[in-house]
């Protein structure tokens, strides 16, 4: 089963890491059980692979008319490249914001209005900056076909938000599967994982810490 192979690859170089008894501070404030940098692929040939061949799938059988790929910047960027070649497919990328100089570009690579697209990500949390990627693309007159990505926490404000905007996601692996993958490798004690989906549920909420 393709997401499990890829939750324990990621497991195994620590692109995702489980501290339920010393949380991880968010930027945003939240404590966090987990930790996830999924740039640690690229520094790993064999998960590397592992990943733009399971990308390359996702596509071929979710989006089987898609012509262009698009990452996010910058995390998706290179998935986007090495996927496209694997599929002999043209790609480009969205900056987070346009360039101040030059034609002042936000999306880069060629697209032409119509185009059929597909959006690669690292990661979706709660679905905000793969969302302002979508925008950006239909607005220069795109298809979106919708997104890919290796790892989503299946949080519920993400799941809201993608839905509310019409935009599907398939991953290749998931919180639940990395959570259970984590146990049965030993990463974490078995009675950590109804931890780690309380908070999946709500991050928000920190009662699971201390439990």
């Amino acid at each position: 089963m393709m997401e499990k192979k890829i939750a324990k690859d990621l497991l195994k170089i620590k692109a995702v890491f489980f501290r339920p008894d010393e949380p991880f501070t968010w930027a945003s404030g939240i404590k966090s059980p987990v930790y996830c940098d999924n740039r640690l692929t690229l520094t790993a040939p064999e998960v590397r692979l592992d990943v733009e061949q399971g990308l390359a799938q996702l596509i071929k059988e979710n989006y089987p008319e898609a012509e262009v790929l698009m990452g996010t910047s910058t995390a998706g960027i290179a998935h986007a490249a090495i996927t496209a070649h694997l599929l002999n497919m043209p790609m480009g990328y969205v900056r987070s914001g346009a360039k101040d100089h030059g034609r002042q570009n936000q999306i880069e690579g060629r697209l032409e209005p119509g185009q059929k697209v597909v959006v690669v990500e690292d990661l979706i949390s709660t679905g905000g900056s793969v969302l302002e990627v979508v925008d950006v693309l239909r607005e220069a007159g795109a298809d979106v076909l919708g997104v890919v990505s290796i790892f989503t926490y299946g949080m519920k404000k993400g799941l809201e938000r993608l839905a509310a905007a019409n935009v599907k996601n398939i991953s290749l692996t998931n919180f639940d599967v990395v959570a259970a993958a984590a146990a049965e490798e030993g990463y974490i004690r078995p009675e950590d994982v109804q931890r780690l989906i309380a908070f999946r549920n709500n991050p928000s909420d920190e009662s699971w810490i201390g439990k």
